[in-house]
């Protein structure tokens, strides 16, 4: 996985996903944390997300953000869409993506559309085919995003030229 700087990119946004309470017995009582699940990305090919836990919501989200940040993918496009279908799959998340024709939208529910959403890509339809946690679910699309190829990519793989690909 290639790492990109979340410095080179302009103006990222960030969305909140999930915050749970979070409790830990001890022998004093109960001590309360938030996790919150954040996702980010700059609408232009590139996406991520993170995790973080504190006292505090602001600070959980605080954390969730630099974690995001750290964990950026490049997400190749064709079009306004996705270039294959293509399922990802993370724990008990399955996530099935499938590339849509242009002006049909992101038919994709909660966590998915999000990530989608924030990726930059404007038409694809998604079905959660698994567990419908949100960390799961997000981290299965991720899974999926990562496994797409352009077909200039595949034609480099094969040593062959595109037009032979393509047929």
């Amino acid at each position: 996985m290639v790492f990109i700087n979340p410095a080179n990119l302009e103006n990222l946004e960030e969305r909140l996903v999930t915050i749970n309470r979070v409790t830990k017995v001890v022998k004093g009582g109960r001590r309360l944390r938030f996790s919150a699940l954040v996702v980010v990305g700059d609408r232009n090919g590139h996406v991520g997300f993170g995790t973080g836990k504190a006292q505090e919501v602001p600070e959980a989200i605080r954390k969730a953000v630099e974690d995001a940040k750290k964990n950026l993918i490049e997400v190749p496009t064709v079009g306004t869409t996705i270039p294959h279908e293509v399922i990802g799959e993370f724990c008990g998340g399955k996530v099935l993506l499938k590339p849509a024709t242009a002006g049909s939208g992101v038919a994709a529910g909660g966590p998915v559309r999000a990530v989608i959403e924030l990726a930059g890509v404007a038409d694809v339809t998604s079905k959660s085919l698994g567990s419908n946690t949100p960390i799961n679910m997000i981290s299965a699309t991720i899974e999926g995003l990562k496994q797409l190829k352009v077909a200039e990519e595949v034609a480099a793989l094969r040593g062959k030229s595109v037009e032979e690909i393509l047929g």
